[in-house]
């Protein structure tokens, strides 16, 4: 079969109009996700802000038609003392046809240069071609915690309560909203109060292999903070069914009772900010447990 003419391919921004035939394109390029769950995919996606000037859902490849998709999450966060703004690639799917154009598709998705691109959940056989386009790796794999077993007494009184239900003393206004908006998306949003200080804790719930409850953490100033309230933080998980934590991690974490397991779940970014460890925020795995 011959190849398109190139004459016929745009590369665009995803539109309104476009969902449904999104959610059927990608129904069809991820065959073990039903339509109805990319239509909730892009509901989340139109209901969350995105920067000024940036994509809402991603951009599109068009030949008489929706021929390939790259879905995008871009969003603001805070480093420090200042901002910056990131992009989760999310889900992308070209029809075989039309792969030979892939590339244009990619080299508009990833055209801003003032953002930091990540891709989190790589197939094994695409991870030759993201050294290529410029990405480096900056997790390798995951440590497998079980932090309610850990009785050892915090340096300090401490109340874990739901963000919902609890807003602590010097809690911080953009870790507040953060937590709020990571509750409606499913996670568990936690603040672990001090006397003197709040700190913020998201984790995402998941089941693994389709029988092992746990959770996974997606957001904390310092994985340092979890490893120092681990114990009231492991009970509340626990009594929720969520024995097991998943953190992202380069080796064992000094602290934490547990495992280690290299060279699972890498990541990889590319642009002026690295991503650290214990910052998933606003990624595919927080929003949509991918």
């Amino acid at each position: 079969m011959s190849s398109p003419s190139a004459s016929k391919i745009r590369v665009r921004q995803i539109c309104e109009t476009d969902i449904s035939a999104v959610a059927d394109l990608l129904a069809y390029g991820f065959q073990s996700r039903p339509r109805q769950f990319w239509l909730k995919v892009l509901r989340c996606l139109r209901e969350r802000p995105a920067p000024t000037g940036l994509p809402r859902y991603g951009y599109l490849l068009e030949s008489d038609g929706i021929v390939g998709i790259v879905l995008q999450i871009f969003s603001t966060l805070r480093t420090g003392e200042t901002s910056c703004i990131r992009c989760n690639m999310s889900s992308w799917y070209v029809k075989p046809d039309f792969r030979i154009y892939a590339s244009l598709l990619d080299a508009k998705a990833r055209s801003h240069t003032n953002v930091t691109y990540l891709n989190i959940t790589p197939a094994p056989n695409t991870l030759p071609i993201l050294e290529v386009q410029g990405y480096s790796q900056y997790n390798k794999g995951i440590f497998v915690a079980v932090p309610a077993l850990q009785f050892r007494s915090c340096d300090v009184d401490v109340r874990v309560a739901r963000a919902e239900a609890h807003l602590p003393a010097h809690a911080d206004q953009f870790d507040h909203d953060l937590l709020l908006e990571h509750s409606n998306y499913g996670c568990i949003s936690l603040w672990c109060g001090t006397a003197d200080r709040a700190y913020p804790l998201v984790f995402r719930p998941r089941l693994v292999k389709g029988v092992i409850t746990c959770a996974q953490l997606v957001y904390c100033r310092d994985v340092d903070d979890l490893v120092r309230f681990a114990g009231p933080v492991g009970r509340f998980l626990a009594m929720r069914g969520r024995f097991p934590v998943l953190i992202d991690s380069n080796g064992p974490i000094p602290g934490l009772i547990g495992r280690y397991l290299d060279a699972k779940m890498p990541k990889y970014f590319m642009g002026p900010d690295r991503p650290r460890l214990g910052d998933l925020a606003y990624t595919e795995a927080a929003l949509f447990g991918f």
